[in-house]
């Protein structure tokens, strides 16, 4: 099928556009730091700290999440996150707020008076669940997170190093880094909340964008040695355009589970597959336009200081060969 849409003899100069691709991308990551400075990062309660709660309505009873969001908020909660479990008709729901850990008395007088008032303005009701995160173990969370993230881009770096060679692996790296920012970015300008399923969403696409990258790389070095006197950005160009047909092929498989996802298991796993989503959307663009090219600039960059050695090596022969 993809034999069509991509044809083998197919030329698009990708890299001729890499420079733009670059500047749109910095452009995401300044927009995406300057909200979180002026508006601030909305952390979950898994990063922050706050109460979850799951609560269950009998059978019969006339329930909405907006009817739950208002009892909550009546109850004295600011800005909880209502969401409902299992099928649309279904009792259960899931409530998040910050905040209610001072104390286990203070809680519990919190929980029987958001009972109390659900009671009241939804329908009787059960509490089958009631967990609270301090600010304390959300801090350790994040800082967990964020060293687990910078171990994965080490490992990566050296794997790629000894897969290849270390002229791939800054490339490689830097495609990660790129996707792991531009996501977050894009994630803080629509205003939605990091927790720990975007985490693990960003993580997931630290493993799903390598594999993308290895490929590519694996082509141009198998095109690198049966041409050696063709110039290394046209065999840049002809290995994305020769894997094209898988990149797209992977990417439309991975895209159509995530969709899945987004459309039937609901509003309680929206954050790790909304990110998951524009992560693996991210992950195809800086394959082509941030590896490739960053995997280049170092051929060319290797290629400057051997021609320099050379060249220092016919003015002063004597001196380069006691060296």
């Amino acid at each position: 099928m993809f034999r069509t849409i991509v044809p083998s003899d197919t030329k698009i100069d990708f890299l001729r556009y890499a420079r733009p691709a670059t500047a749109v991308s910095i452009l995401i990551i300044l927009a995406g730091l300057a909200s979180a400075l002026i508006q601030g990062v909305r952390w979950g309660i898994d990063f922050a700290g706050g109460t979850e709660m799951q609560v269950r309505f009998e059978a019969g009873t006339n329930f909405e999440e907006g009817a739950v969001r208002s009892a909550v908020e009546a109850a004295g909660v600011e800005e909880p996150t209502v969401v409902r479990f299992g099928e649309p008709g279904s009792g259960e729901f899931q409530i998040r707020f910050a905040g209610g850990g001072e104390g286990e008395e203070k809680q519990g007088q919190l929980v029987d008076r958001i009972r109390s008032v659900l009671t009241e303005q939804v329908g009787p009701v059960e509490i089958d669940r009631v967990e609270y995160v301090g600010p304390k173990v959300g801090e350790e969370l994040r800082r967990d997170g964020a060293k687990a993230m910078l171990l994965a881009w080490l490992l990566i770096l050296a794997y790629v190093g000894l897969r290849f060679n270390l002229q791939f692996a800054p490339g490689g790296v830097v495609a990660l880094i790129h996707d792991v920012l531009v996501t977050a970015a894009i994630w803080q300008l629509l205003g939605q909340t990091f927790d720990l399923q975007v985490l693990a969403a960003l993580l997931a696409i630290v493993g799903y964008s390598i594999n993308d990258t290895i490929v590519i790389f694996d082509r141009i070095r198998e095109l690198v040695a049966t041409h050696t006197t063709v110039d290394i950005h046209e065999l840049t160009n002809r290995a994305v355009n020769q894997t094209l047909s898988r990149t797209i092929l992977t990417s439309l498989l991975t895209l159509l589970a995530v969709i899945a996802l987004l459309a039937l298991a609901g509003p309680v796993v929206f954050p790790f597959t909304a990110s998951m989503g524009i992560g693996v959307v991210v992950g195809v663009y800086s394959t082509v336009y941030i590896a490739s090219p960053v995997m280049l600039a170092m051929e060319r960059w290797r290629g400057r200081r051997s021609a320099k050695r050379q060249q220092a090596t016919r003015k002063h022969p004597k001196a380069a060969a006691r060296a």
